[in-house]
């Protein structure tokens, strides 16, 4: 049998010894969150993106959304303490995080910068976030994601 395949965020969670579901579901390319929660059968509400935002001075931030929600630029900015902040191109994902587009998780990125999570993400018992890698779910406790992360919960979204 062969040995299955850690992803940085994986081998994150078990050093801390955090509890998580591992999910995985066949995927070759890209695929937007709604789409991949509607061929799962997973509600929207639970299962967060993770956004990557620059702001005004350079320094890169992670937000974390719900799907079908969109990241409020202004909110984000000032959840940061930043005048402004705008996503980080396609192109630079990997270079900035060590994941590529679609497998991005706040969890063991190149960095640890600064998290925020969406203010409904306490609203759930587990949410599900990217595993760290195309076609990879983790199911996570809310208090064990934010604490993974060092993560703050704020109003983010619209």
């Amino acid at each position: 049998m062969a040995k299955e395949l850690k992803t940085n965020a994986m081998r994150i969670l078990d050093k801390l010894k955090i509890n998580y579901t591992l999910n995985t579901y066949e995927c070759d390319e890209f695929t937007d969150g709604v789409s991949v929660a509607d061929m799962l059968g997973q509600p929207h509400e639970s299962t967060f993106k993770t956004l990557v935002a620059v702001g005004k001075s350079k320094s890169y931030y992670v937000f974390v959304i719900p799907v079908a929600m969109e990241l409020d630029l202004k909110k984000a900015a000032a959840s940061v303490g930043e005048k402004s902040v705008e996503l980080l191109h396609v192109k630079d994902i990997n270079a900035v995080t060590g994941y590529i587009r679609g497998g991005c998780t706040p969890i063991g990125m190149k960095k640890k910068y600064p998290t925020v999570f969406h203010s409904t993400l306490k609203d759930h018992q587990t949410v599900i976030i990217s595993g760290g890698r195309l076609g990879t779910q983790i199911f996570i406790s809310p208090d064990d994601l934010i604490k993974a992360t060092d993560g703050i919960v704020k109003d983010i979204a619209i």
